[in-house]
């Protein structure tokens, strides 16, 4: 997973640092680029000569979106095109294991800012330091913070900050509030470099498993906006409800 990230990486960033290139509307109004495509070209084809037993789901193969499946491999293979096209950086990769309605291992890759976050075998979570290479490099573990709740750190969506899930945060008393596209988010509160990501706003599987997954190995947690209960995978359509990921000290309010 790791090793197709990097080599999704590399096209993706090939495409995003030359001249110009097309951008198309999905049937939903999202954008998707050649960059989207050729990605997922090389994760589809990696993973299925490695895993060709085990069920893919994958954002670009609106086949794979039928299925019925509780244990699968899923891909967003450029999570962010909104940030992709605009140029700002904060687009990655995702790929992702879900046994039984569970995201155990994910690798999110952000090519343009030379972030790499992973499960490793044992269920926890690692940064990677660059540069990246066929070997993977130093990694150093990561933890959700320790948070404070009278000064929490916040962070939400760049490209889709809904006004409910503006007045969710102004629940809170925050110390600074960033924002961040694609699946960094979760990221960002693996590290401990936020506390609190609720997103009231749609989502599928493959814009989170991979985040999730990482955040879970680092002593995180997702749950759903609406009761509080852990966010699972597989459910109709791959489509999430609203969701909360979260250092496990937030005392969340509620929804």
């Amino acid at each position: 997973m790791r090793t197709l990230s990097l080599a999704a990486g590399a096209k993706i960033m090939e495409i995003y640092e030359s001249d110009d290139f097309e951008v198309k509307s999905k049937s939903d109004d999202s954008p998707v680029t050649a960059a989207d495509e050729a990605a997922d070209a090389i994760i589809s084809a990696g993973l299925r000569e490695a895993f060709p037993d085990m069920a893919l789901v994958t954002e670009e193969q609106s086949a794979s979106h039928t299925q019925d499946v509780s244990t699968f491999l899923i891909v967003d293979p450029l999570d962010g095109t909104k940030e992709f096209v605009h140029r700002r950086g904060d687009f990655t990769v995702n790929i992702a294991l879900v046994e039984d309605g569970v995201p155990t291992r994910g690798v999110v890759y952000a090519p343009a800012k030379g972030r790499m976050f992973l499960t490793l075998a044992d269920g926890s979570a690692v940064e990677e330091d660059g540069p990246f290479g066929d070997e993977m490099g130093t990694t150093r573990p990561i933890r959700v913070s320790e948070p404070d709740n009278d000064a929490l750190m916040v962070v939400a969506s760049k490209s889709h900050l809904t006004d409910e899930t503006k007045d969710y945060i102004a629940k809170y008393a925050t110390k600074d509030f960033k924002s961040a596209g694609s699946s960094l988010k979760f990221c960002l509160v693996a590290t401990g470099e936020a506390d609190l990501y609720p997103r009231v706003g749609r989502t599928m599987e493959w814009d989170t498993a991979a985040g999730h997954a990482v955040l879970n190995g680092a002593g995180g947690a997702v749950v759903r906006f609406e009761d509080h209960e852990a966010l699972t995978y597989g459910k109709d359509g791959f489509a999430n409800p609203y969701f909360i990921a979260y250092a496990p000290g937030v005392d969340l309010k509620p929804a």
